[in-house]
């Protein structure tokens, strides 16, 4: 399973770096959600059928939000430090604390929080974008 997680990502890193013109956003969906998701978003990534539970279509979060994109929803959900407890168990991994992990050696507590919140306001951001 590992060696498909790694497989997997890589391929995505590459075609991301490949790309001419990509948001940041963007880029970020490629490398660390499409993956479960799938690059257009419809819960179709590469590796859906190894998990639990089917990855989320995120092509109709506005239309299933009365037409407008649950923006705030979206990033608490990607960023995940913050989630209720008792809203249950969730698959997806807490990006917020992975990025922040990563964000933090490079930056510091304080910059790496910055650089962390600003890649999800991107990758919420981008999502809004593939929206129905």
């Amino acid at each position: 399973m590992r060696f498909l997680l790694v497989l997997a990502l890589a391929t995505m890193a590459c075609e991301a770096s490949t790309a001419q013109e990509m948001s940041y956003g963007q880029a970020e969906y490629l490398n660390s959600c499409a993956v479960c998701h799938g690059v257009d978003g419809k819960g179709d990534g590469v590796l859906r059928d190894l998990l639990i539970k089917r990855p989320a279509d995120l092509t109709h979060l506005s239309e299933r939000n009365g037409g407008s994109f649950p923006y705030s929803k979206v990033f608490a959900t990607i960023d995940g430090r913050y989630a209720i407890a008792s809203h249950g168990k969730r698959e997806m991994p807490v990006w917020g604390r992975q990025f922040l992990e990563d964000d933090a050696k490079i930056y510091g507590p304080s910059g790496g929080e910055v650089v962390t919140t600003e890649r999800i306001h991107n990758l919420a951001g981008y999502i809004a974008t593939l929206q129905h």
